[in-house]
């Protein structure tokens, strides 16, 4: 019966050894990313961005496959069109809560947030158009009493 007191022999994957495995050694990327945080209503956009070849992915899905529509997808990229980067670099975004506009919108502020930290000199471009301005429009409260934020029971005279 083996002593309690003695440790187990380390196995290939323990904290004792020292030395790494072949497949836990990864490539030693230096590729520098820039983040920034949009939102829009009650949507939050976690976006990424960095030099590349144009790729663009929302929560693991192409641009196209996430914003079905035309309207989404021009109000999502337009802070690269307007800095003149689309194409020249990649963009991953992470997003939750809301609807596909509040998700476009929030991306769109989150890709200008992370352009004016890639370069800082893109702020005014940026800021003119309206991009780094966090839409301050979200849904009004329900108030007691009423149907719905507004809408009230139907009057009746008599």
């Amino acid at each position: 019966m083996p002593d309690p007191n003695t440790p187990t022999p380390p196995s290939s994957r323990s904290r004792w050894n020292s030395e790494p495995l072949e497949d836990d050694v990864a490539e030693n990327t230096t590729t520098q990313y820039f983040w920034g945080t949009g939102r829009r209503k009650t949507s939050v956009a976690r976006v990424r961005i960095r030099d590349g070849e144009g790729q663009i992915l929302v929560n693991k899905k192409t641009l196209h496959d996430y914003f079905p529509t035309r309207r989404h997808q021009l109000v999502a990229i337009a802070p690269l069109i307007a800095t003149e980067l689309l194409g020249k670099v990649d963009v991953f975004a992470n997003i939750k809560g809301g609807g596909v506009t509040g998700h476009a919108g929030a991306f769109s502020h989150g890709v200008a947030r992370a352009l004016c930290r890639m370069d800082p000199s893109l702020a005014p471009i940026l800021r003119k158009k309206g991009f780094l301005t966090r839409d301050p429009r979200v849904v009004e409260r329900k108030k007691y009493g009423r149907h719905k934020a507004r809408r009230s029971t139907q009057f009746s005279k008599r």
